[in-house]
């Protein structure tokens, strides 16, 4: 297998960013609420499609580099921006405001995805590989609609959140109330518009080079950038994360959990992980947040285990 290098990455951005414009299909899906940006290729030779269900504040910008080495390995690629970030529609006049009527729509956006683009453009073996947000996406989806996904990889998956300090029980009693009150549309407390935060005080990865070259892209792109999170956000998220329990997923998953991780609460991992037999864990230690934008002495190993984990369930 290939691995895209830190030392490297410089010299192959070239590549990277004609993968970026000649190679990626990108194109809008039309949704009865707004249209959501997607992009897909697919190599001579691919064996296994990788839809790739991304976090908040992400997208297919900022993906680029893992697309480009995917598609080297010989993998077809599909990404969509979930709606309210990235290049898809976002509903309120405040762009920077994270919100969603209710998380169930994600997911709703994400069979559109499936069905009328990914098994129209494949008919072949699927792996679903989502981080955060995204694997609580992924997770819901995969409870909820029929599809043909061979298994799913979930990379610090949000199936429970930090909330710095206010008791969880507490922050789910204001949440709820903001919105009965009518300030839904409202930043929660502490959230602001997009504001980046130098490396050294960033919780997100270990990386430096991948972490400055993300921020560039948004500095770059001002419209992907997205601030914190309204009250309807997280209402809507404390009610999908409260019944995550009941949900039944019946394929193989794997969760990479990243051990120094600050944004999702990992005891959620291993809760879920003890209660299903088809679950597999794996902690990866000195890990930040975002696994696949990690240094590469964490990065290259989650990325093993992504290609093992899909050769076990699609071979």
């Amino acid at each position: 297998m290939f691995y895209s290098s830190e030392r490297e990455l410089k010299g192959n951005q070239s590549a990277i960013n004609d993968f970026y414009q000649n190679t990626l299909v990108k194109a809008y899906l039309n949704t009865p609420n707004g249209q959501l940006f997607y992009a897909h290729a697919q190599p001579d030779k691919a064996h296994v499609a990788i839809v790739i269900s991304s976090g908040r504040i992400e997208g297919l910008d900022k993906y680029k580099e893992l697309l480009w080495e995917l598609y080297t390995n010989n993998f077809a690629v599909f990404i969509v921006d979930h709606q309210g970030q990235g290049r898809s529609y976002r509903y309120l006049k405040n762009k920077h405001k994270g919100y969603v009527n209710n998380f169930g729509d994600y997911s709703a956006d994400l069979n559109l995805f499936n069905t009328q683009i990914v098994d129209t453009v494949w008919q072949g073996k699927k792996l679903l590989v989502s981080h955060s947000m995204g694997g609580a996406i992924a997770f819901d989806y995969l409870a909820n609609y029929e599809h043909s996904f061979s298994g799913a990889f979930l990379s610090a998956p949000m199936f429970d959140i930090h909330t710095k300090g206010i008791p969880k029980p507490l922050a789910r009693i204001i949440a709820s109330n903001a919105v009965r009150l009518g300030f839904q549309f409202s930043y929660a407390l502490g959230q602001t518009d997009y504001t980046p935060e130098e490396f050294p005080l960033n919780v997100l990865t270990s990386c430096e080079l991948r972490y400055n070259r993300f921020r560039q892209t948004y500095n770059e792109e001002p419209l992907l950038q997205l601030g914190g999170v309204t009250y309807g956000w997280l209402n809507s998220t404390f009610t999908f994360l409260s019944s995550i329990d009941e949900l039944d997923v019946d394929i193989p998953l794997y969760i990479a959990s990243a051990k120094n991780d600050v944004v999702v609460d990992n005891e959620a991992h291993y809760r879920l992980a003890n209660k299903y037999a088809n679950i597999t864990l794996e902690s990866f230690a000195d890990a930040k947040h975002e696994l696949f934008f990690e240094c590469d002495e964490v990065r290259q190993p989650v990325l093993k285990s992504l290609y093992k984990f899909c050769e076990s369930v699609t071979a």
